[in-house]
């Protein structure tokens, strides 16, 4: 499952003209069920939504960086379907190939929704409508937009082994020893310092 979370001062969702649900400060998800998808990868990004620091805070007057979820701020959250963010755009048609059937997309949908209302406060978790054409309207706040992916692409290592000097396990001394190929000292020239 694909969760794109926005920090936000406000949201909200309107279908065929009519406001369907809004928010004020808080997080705007939008959330995507793949074909693979299950009923722990909806409940585990339900959980990870609410504990993700996306505010920071301000403790004897110094501020600290991403130390706040949205249950820390008492914010909200707007929750909208969005099948697209599983779109692959290896051509310059979009395929939805990765996306659940509505049967199942709205299955586990729901239980996300559900799951992020029973571990928040449920009035203060709002719902777009799964399916429709959905004109979403926010104020993003930063702007701050993260992923949490439950089936991340797998990292980029490389196809030879011989191609890196890493051979097996990597330990911190061949590591310190590898970035220090990379540190260099720079010097102004004096005429430059005058």
């Amino acid at each position: 499952m694909k969760v794109v979370l926005q920090r936000v001062k406000s949201a909200s969702v309107s279908v065929d003209g009519k406001l369907i649900s809004s928010i004020g400060k808080g997080v705007l998800a939008f959330a995507a069920v793949s074909k693979n998808d299950t009923m722990e990868d909806a409940l585990k990004s339900a959980s990870k939504l609410l504990k993700v620091r996306l505010w920071d805070d301000f403790e004897d007057g110094k501020e600290k960086r991403w130390q706040k979820s949205v249950q820390d701020v008492g914010g909200e959250i707007l929750c909208v379907s969005q099948f697209t963010l599983l779109a692959s755009t290896k051509k310059a048609r979009p395929s939805f190939h990765a996306s659940a059937e509505p049967a199942k997309g709205k299955e586990l949908y729901t239980a996300f929704f559900k799951r992020v209302q029973e571990l928040y406060e449920a009035d203060k978790v709002k719902d777009g409508i799964f399916q429709a054409m959905m004109d979403v309207a926010l104020i993003n706040d930063g702007p701050v937009t993260l992923e949490i992916d439950t089936d991340p692409p797998p990292l980029d290592l490389p196809k030879d082994p011989s191609s890196t000097s890493f051979k097996g396990k990597v330990n911190l001394e061949d590591l310190g020893e590898e970035l220090k190929k990379f540190s260099a000292e720079f010097k102004l020239p004096a005429e430059l310092l005058e």
